[in-house]
This record gives C-alpha cells, structure tokens and sequence, in this order.
C-alpha cells in the first residue's frame, strides 16, 4: 500500500511540475507555485525540471517494489 501512495504522490508532482515547466517556457512571465523561488527564469527552468524528475523517479521506484512484492502491472 505503501509503493502505492509513492506512485501517486510521483505522478502529482509530476504532473505539476510538468505542467509549470510548459507554461514557464511559453510565458516566461508565468511563474506558478515555484514563484517564490529567487533567481529569476534560469532557476525557476532549473526548479521545475528537477521537481519533475522528482516525481519520475518516485513514480518509478513505487512501481519497481510494488512489483517485486509480487503485486502485477
């Protein structure tokens, strides 16, 4: 249950941070719920990009020991 919500917690914050990324790059103005952030356009790419490798990688390990408990795709 445990890999489950890591998943799930992975995939929010993907997605989020995904969704931030996008909108950064095409409204450089845009700053979204990373705007508190200092360093201007280069730190708040840099933010977003690690946010969403974050929630790839927490998606990702949820799956890889949810499986090799036995639990199927």
């Amino acid at each position: 249950m445990k890999y489950d919500i890591s998943q799930i917690l992975g995939a929010v914050l993907m997605c989020f941070s995904a969704q931030g990324l996008i909108r950064l790059l095409i409204d450089h103005d845009y700053t979204g719920f990373l705007g508190w952030l200092p360093g201007g356009f280069a730190a708040l790419l840099t933010a977003y990009g690690l946010a969403a490798t974050a929630g790839l990688l927490l998606t990702g390990w949820g799956h890889t020991r949810a499986k090799a408990l036995g639990r199927r795709d």
